[in-house]
């Protein structure tokens, strides 16, 4: 016999990655990772927690550290011995997905999604470069925030889909 599972609305939405990524997107609108997004962009390195606590205006260093443990525990920034190592779409840690920025700078993406959507999300073009997950050759392309460039013609981004929607996202890389 099977059990029968009753949830809630909410509790049913809770369970869809959809609704799990338009979480993350709209928290990034919160102050907390508005403050966080662009100390990542600038270093390109795990922040210290100190940091942005130091950072902080009008919270006290307890409220500040619960707010970023709520974020590590919502799936928008990971924490690791007190640096922040994730912040999506920047990930600390090398990845495949490698991104140029428009004054020549590098980051990593957590994902081939994220890398896609940091030129958007900073209003610049940029070039993300990486290689096949099937052969290994080397793929690189240009995006502008409108979209990618002719030079990304024929390339493909292969969406999978995760063994367990209750772990965090990062746990993949």
């Amino acid at each position: 016999m099977a059990d029968l599972v009753i949830l809630t609305a909410e509790e049913l939405k809770a369970r869809s990655p959809l609704e799990r990524q338009a979480h993350r997107r709209a928290a990034r609108k919160r102050p907390l990772v508005r403050q966080i997004l662009p100390m990542f962009l600038e270093r390109g390195a795990p922040i210290p927690i100190e940091d942005i606590v130091a950072a902080s205006t009008g919270g006290a260093t307890r409220v500040v550290r619960d707010a970023l443990a709520a974020l590590d525990d919502d799936d928008v920034i990971r924490i690791r011995e007190d640096l922040i190592d994730v912040a999506y779409p920047f990930c600390a840690a090398p990845t495949p997905f490698r991104v140029r920025l428009s004054e020549g700078r590098e980051r990593y993406a957590c994902c081939a999604t994220d890398a896609l959507g940091m030129a958007p999300m900073l209003g610049e073009p940029i070039a993300i470069v990486s290689q096949c997950h099937h052969c290994g050759a080397p793929i690189g392309f240009s995006v502008t925030p409108q979209g990618p460039r002719r030079d990304a013609d024929g390339v493909m981004v292969w969406f999978g889909k995760r063994g367990d929607d209750r772990c965090k996202a990062i746990e993949g890389l």
